[in-house]
């Protein structure tokens, strides 16, 4: 991700915003970036599938942050699958564009790459979560800031909460 763009994530941070650490949530970022910036470019075809691609696009990064801020890793992992499925939404789409001859080749392929990369990670991240799941390892729902927690050193027994 761009310098300009990394400063604002190192910005503002609190325990909802831990997304933005995220490598899928960053690529689901770059992605609907590099589809946008295409997208715009193309004149012969309809506003409805211009807003489908970039919707479909857009939809990955949006249920990543999403279901990390519902705070359950049950509601995260359906939530991945919602990137995932958007991601195959976004992929036909893509295709069949390029398949119309509106997309070129050389655009296509580099977006192909970006895509089954994040894809791949995607896939890995929610198999990891599950095994999470499958553990009995959840979320820690509670709020505190953990980030200040640590940096004073402020500890308390479960008799003084």
């Amino acid at each position: 991700m761009d310098y300009i763009f990394k400063k604002y994530l190192e910005k503002n941070k609190n325990i909802n915003r831990g997304y933005r650490k995220l490598e899928v949530w960053q690529e689901g970022i770059s992605l609907f970036s590099f589809v946008k910036l295409k997208i715009d470019t193309i004149d012969n075809i309809s506003f409805k599938t211009k807003g489908q691609v970039e919707g479909s696009a857009l939809s990955v990064p949006s249920n990543v942050s999403e279901g990390y801020c519902r705070r359950s890793l049950k509601e995260y992992i359906q939530f991945i699958t919602y990137a995932l499925s958007s991601l195959g939404e976004n992929y036909s789409q893509i295709f069949a564009l390029f398949r119309a001859n509106i997309i070129e080749e050389e655009w296509f392929v580099k977006y192909d790459e970006m895509h089954y990369s994040l894809e791949n990670k995607l896939i890995k991240f929610n198999k990891n979560n599950i095994t999470k799941l499958q553990e009995k390892s959840d979320w820690h729902n509670d709020y505190q800031v953990r980030e200040i927690i640590e940096q004073y050193n402020i500890y308390y027994t479960s008799d003084e909460k």
